[in-house]
């Protein structure tokens, strides 16, 4: 796909654009979903780090199952949950390439959470991209892993009931607790502040694997307005609280030797 080429007028100076990495396919999600900002920090940490020639995404399946679509660079579709395992074989296979996977929390934390788990145990060298919306959003809107206790959903219309379906998974705080990962973190992208500290995690997740220092994940905290049945700017604050209340934001491993 060719990149669109704006004229500048005489006198001015353009200070912002599409990064190089990102294609210019349009972004197939809904009004008000923090995929498109997220898969934009992504591809700034792309160019930043000068590695679109070696980098290879992983899709997943899920909303951002066309995400192949949207960057400059090689993707591989993997099988539901089986990015991690993917992601594994290429960058044992060919260590110079840049390899991160871009994963839902149904995709990574419920069909994939062994794939994650063990590739984070073994302390694998790629990154990896964990979007928390707390709810499955191309399939409905049913439960996931990370629904919040009380959450209505399709499947738990009456909200989440932990005596019955359990809490939600902390995949973070448990990836943390293992030996091997160099960097697990929690973001937002709910306000220009925390869109710039999700910025400069997920360079940092991409940084370490171009230093070899092994497994890196980034969530990011996102919404799902659609799914949870109100408009863009309601869901923002559905970020800040609910969800943050639970799955507080921040580094919870961070190992730099």
């Amino acid at each position: 796909m060719s990149q669109v080429s704006v004229e500048i007028p005489p006198g001015y100076q353009k200070v912002f654009g599409r990064p190089r990495a990102l294609s210019d396919a349009p972004y197939t999600y809904c009004p008000g979903c923090h995929h498109g900002i997220i898969g934009r920090l992504i591809a700034e940490a792309i160019d930043e780090l000068g590695i679109q020639g070696r980098t290879v995404g992983i899709a997943p399946v899920g909303c951002s199952v066309f995400l192949y679509r949207f960057y400059r660079c090689d993707f591989i579709q993997a099988a539901h949950g089986r990015a991690c395992a993917v992601a594994t074989g290429l960058k044992r296979a060919n260590p110079d390439l840049i390899v991160f996977s871009y994963q839902g929390d149904g995709d990574l934390a419920a069909i994939g959470t062994a794939e994650t788990v063990h590739a984070a145990a073994r302390g694998e060298n790629f990154t990896v991209i964990f979007v928390n919306n707390q709810i499955y959003g191309m399939t409905g809107g049913e439960m996931a892993p990370t629904t919040l206790p009380g959450q209505r959903t399709v499947t738990t219309p009456q909200g989440r009931d932990v005596a019955l379906t359990g809490y939600p998974l902390k995949i973070s705080e448990m990836l943390a607790q293992l030996d091997a990962p160099a960097y697990i973190t929690r973001q937002s992208v709910h306000d220009a502040r925390h869109v710039q500290l999700a910025r400069k995690a997920i360079l940092k997740a991409f940084r370490n694997q171009l230093e070899g220092k092994g497994f890196s994940l980034v969530e990011v905290l996102a919404t799902c307005p659609t799914n949870f049945r109100m408009p863009p700017v309601e869901a923002q604050k559905w970020v800040t609280e609910k969800a943050m209340q639970f799955f507080p934001l921040g580094d919870l491993k961070v190992r730099d030797e």
